[in-house]
């Protein structure tokens, strides 16, 4: 099979970039079939013409695409491990008889897919993706509660009738989903109302985790959900670089790395 192109790699990888909002060298070289050093000099050459911010093992959208709000379906094929690990951590934290809310989003979606195996509990979700993830085959007694409103891009219903429901509940804990999450802006979006509402579910519930890996830190959306030490509790993988460790560290009450298998 012969290489690809290097013009047609550099547009698939900007094609990645663009859609999740951040990649990683290893997955891109994994992907094209090519190694780690061709995939950092196509970063190069693409951060030289401005397409992408080159960041510490990978690359991002440059400044100035807080906008650009990737789609479900992008996003729930990239750090398939690392939210595998992070997903597992944050289902420790649920115990039979809890109310929980997930925010749209593929790293919730994967946690609701380990929350089937729990039994007794109630999911407050704004995701028709999550809720029908739990439908199939739910451990005994779960009570699935979806929250009404309009589809946004990445598969979230926001609105007036969303945050109206969401204002009536209050649950044990918020596990929360994020498209950027950084020192300067804390946690933020693309969508405005997505944005409203992820606000609401922090401030519904006792105990508020955000469930993020490794690429979102240093992303930047258009709207701000919260400051850092707005949250209890951050789940990332090892895969966050020592200043970025160190920088969470100091804004997040109880900060989780999890190992990546």
């Amino acid at each position: 099979m012969s290489e690809m192109l290097p013009d047609r790699r550099r547009r698939k990888i900007l094609d990645r970039v663009r859609a999740a909002g951040a990649v990683r060298v290893a997955d891109l070289a994994a992907e094209l079939s090519v190694s780690d050093m061709t995939v950092r000099r196509d970063l190069d050459r693409l951060a030289r013409d401005g397409e992408l911010q080159k960041v510490h093992g990978g690359a991002k959208l440059p400044a100035g695409s807080s906008a650009v709000e990737p789609g479900f379906m992008h996003k729930s094929e990239l750090q398939l491990p690392e939210k595998a690990a992070i997903a597992a951590a944050a289902e420790s934290m649920v115990e039979p008889g809890m109310s929980v809310s997930l925010n749209s989003g593929t790293t919730t979606y994967a946690l609701a897919r380990a929350l089937r195996r729990i039994p007794e509990i109630t999911v407050v979700t704004n995701s028709p993706r999550i809720a029908d993830a739990l439908q199939d085959a739910p451990a005994t007694g779960q009570t699935v509660v979806l929250l009404g409103g309009v589809r946004t891009p990445s598969d979230a219903l926001v609105g007036p009738l969303a945050t109206t429901a969401l204002l009536t509940m209050h649950v044990d804990v918020c596990f929360m989903g994020v498209h950027g999450i950084s020192e300067r802006e804390g946690l933020t979006t693309p969508n405005m109302m997505e944005a409203e509402i992820n606000r609401l579910f922090l401030q519904r519930c006792d105990r508020s985790v955000v469930l993020a890996d490794s690429t979102k830190w240093g992303l930047v959306g258009l709207y701000r959900i919260a400051d850092l030490d707005g949250v209890d509790t951050v789940v990332m993988d090892e895969g966050v670089d020592p200043a970025a460790r160190e920088i969470l560290s100091q804004y997040v009450p109880d900060l989780r790395l999890e190992p990546v298998r």
